[in-house]
């Protein structure tokens, strides 16, 4: 594999003949200390919780139950980010650990029976999929699977179920048509390995069967505190999804499956996956034309938006339209998911296919929200529903309603990101990581490795403190005892805005240890992504380590999609051409490097560096 190198020698750079020599000895920057103390600690929290909370098999220490307020897909959430932390340079115990976790949490909710619903009467899981859900909350339980492949694209078992899974919408299964490929329609809100649900749904199929004894609750009003009886509030759950019960036709949130697609495509470089992304999500976007650039909420079985309601787009369970009485709470709730599903979905199609107008879907989106703005005490306001103000109840109405602050600043910012193009900075709340990026807050760095610092011991001391027992706990409750913290590692090392419930990954950069072949950063070397723009990164690397040298393999794009035309570091450059840079650090030295890219022009994957050709493909 050819290989550039970056090292140090005094303060003057040098052209070699294989590279940049650099050689600047210094003390490590605090945000780099910082930075290594987090993946540090990081990894010794989650050994912890594993302790704890997982059995020899690998069960979740807590009382099983289906549906989605506390449900297979909160339990196995628990280790959301695992994966990822692993994939950025945390122990290979953490990617063991939920290895572990995965493989009990297939087998405890497969023992699961439900006598009230049919979706678990066998178990919550069919082929080691879910028999039946949405994807707002399939999608939530299968976040750290889904970057299983950033850990370890070789599992034999991951590329066998991700590419099994990704087949349940694309027909390879006879026993889970999920997908109408004439139509382009996923058919229902409710999809698994036993197909699609083409009949409404009951509050059991939302939540499921009521299990003896006394919890601590955090759905409804309960809160984290004394335990409940989950008889005497079984009723109020079954009211919290009273309304629930709309499921035939498509939904923006089945746009979450492309997610197993892109990582199936990635992994095994079948074509396949993605002309079914293009061919799907390209569906979607021509129908979004079609209604005006607002992301329909309801694609009928005949493939046209509103189709099950008389071409109503907004209609549907979690659509624009879907203002509801909650009995759980006891007040009227407005639950509008359409930028959780159709922001990972068009995010992977453009990932898979390099076609940018995918995100401009996701920008018109926005504009039309926004160009609704008004301020009302005071306060910037924009419309977060769209259709009848009291959802199915009236009809012949339709207008934007319930004005509220979110901005929807984390899409924008998503957004943003994604393009690098400057104008779409306006809708950008310029704080924390992008006040950073923007010149405005040096200091950040610093105060997120902190902060994040913070969460990891405070969340370690919580659990230390809890004295709650398995038969007392639902599958959400140790949720919150999840010590481990990504998003400024995620931020200001690979240079990625994650937010919602299914995570799309578009990194500038990633990083992989030639010496202990892995993914992730090596032992004792810190980045920094200091700045970004639509076809440039400036990037600081950093050994902490003054008596040792280190090596990094630099890469351009989560999955090498990009391609590094040429790095730079003071004002001397050298021609990469490839999406990959090996850099040298010697023993206390560091570096600012300028990466000038070309975007999207390589076929994603997932395969290690040291096991694909220097040139990965071009699309």
């Amino acid at each position: 594999m050819r290989q550039f190198f970056l090292a140090a020698i005094l303060a003057l750079p040098a052209m070699a003949a294989d590279g940049v020599v650099i050689g600047n000895a210094q003390s490590p920057p605090q945000w780099a200390l910082l930075e290594r103390e987090l993946l540090r600690a990081n990894s010794a929290a989650c050994d912890r919780f594993a302790k704890k909370y997982l059995d020899s098999r690998g069960y979740l220490l807590h009382t099983p139950r289906w549906g989605t307020l506390d449900g297979p897909d909160d339990a196995i959430e628990t280790f959301y980010n695992w994966t990822l932390l692993y994939a950025m340079g945390a122990d290979e115990s953490v990617l063991r650990h939920y290895k572990r976790a995965l493989e009990g949490h297939l087998q405890q909710y497969k023992e699961l029976r439900t006598s009230k619903t049919k979706l678990a009467e066998n178990g919550a899981y069919y082929k080691e999929f879910i028999t039946q859900s949405d994807w707002f909350h399939t999608g939530e339980g299968i976040r750290a699977f889904m970057f299983l492949g950033f850990a370890d694209p070789d599992d034999k078992r991951l590329i066998d179920r991700m590419t099994r899974f990704a087949g349940l919408y694309m027909n390879e299964d006879p026993e889970a048509q999920n997908y109408d490929p004439v139509k382009k329609v996923i058919k229902s809100i409710w999809t698994g390995s036993k197909g699609p649900m083409l009949h409404k749904a009951t509050t059991y199929d939302w939540v499921g069967d009521p299990v003896p004894g006394s919890f601590h609750l955090l759905h409804g009003k309960q809160g984290r505190g004394g335990l409940v009886n989950l008889d005497s509030v079984y009723e109020k759950m079954l009211a919290h999804c009273a309304e629930y019960i709309d499921s035939v036709g498509d939904h923006p949130l089945n746009l979450g499956t492309t997610g197993l697609a892109l990582n199936a495509y990635a992994l095994t470089g079948d074509k396949k996956y993605k002309d079914w992304i293009a061919d799907y999500v390209g569906a979607w976007r021509d129908r979004t034309k079609s209604t005006g650039g607002n992301i329909p909420t309801n694609i009928g079985l005949d493939g046209t938006p509103g189709g099950e309601y008389g071409g109503r787009w907004y209609k549907g369970t979690y659509g624009w339209n879907f203002t509801i009485y909650d009995g759980e709470i006891d007040q009227t709730v407005s639950r509008n998911t359409v930028f959780s599903g159709s922001w990972p979905g068009f995010a992977n199609a453009y990932i898979a296919t390099g076609d940018a107008g995918f995100v401009d879907v996701l920008r018109k989106q926005l504009d039309n929200v926004h160009a609704q703005k008004k301020t009302v005490d005071g306060k910037v306001m924009v419309p977060q529903m769209y259709g009848d103000p009291r959802g199915y109840k009236q009809t012949g109405r339709e207008e934007w309603y319930e004005w509220g602050p979110n901005l929807h600043g984390d899409r924008a910012t998503d957004v943003y990101a994604w393009s690098g193009d400057r104008r779409d900075l306006d809708k950008v709340p310029v704080t924390g990581w992008i006040a950073y990026l923007e010149g405005k807050d040096p200091g950040y760095p610093e105060k997120a490795f902190r902060a994040d610092l913070k969460h990891v011991a405070d969340n370690v001391r919580e659990s230390d403190a809890d004295n709650t027992t398995p038969d007392t706990r639902l599958a959400d409750y140790l949720m919150g005892f999840n010590p481990a913290a990504h998003n400024a590692l995620a931020n200001l090392t690979l240079g990625t805005h994650l937010t919602g419930n299914v995570w799309s990954l578009h990194a500038r950069v990633r990083y992989f240890d030639p010496q202990r072949q892995r993914p992730g950063l090596p032992e004792d070397v810190a980045a920094l992504v200091e700045k970004m723009s639509g076809d440039a990164v400036t990037l600081s690397l950093v050994n902490v380590n003054q008596a040792e040298a280190r090596t990094v393999i630099v890469q351009s794009g989560a999955y090498a999609e990009h391609s590094i035309e040429s790095a730079s570091i003071d004002g001397r450059s050298l021609a990469v051409n490839g999406p990959l840079l090996t850099v040298r650090l010697l023993a206390g030295s560091g570096g600012r490097l300028q990466l000038k890219l070309r975007r999207h022009v390589n076929q994603p994957t997932l395969a290690l560096p040291w096991q694909r050709p220097w040139r990965v493909a071009s699309r």
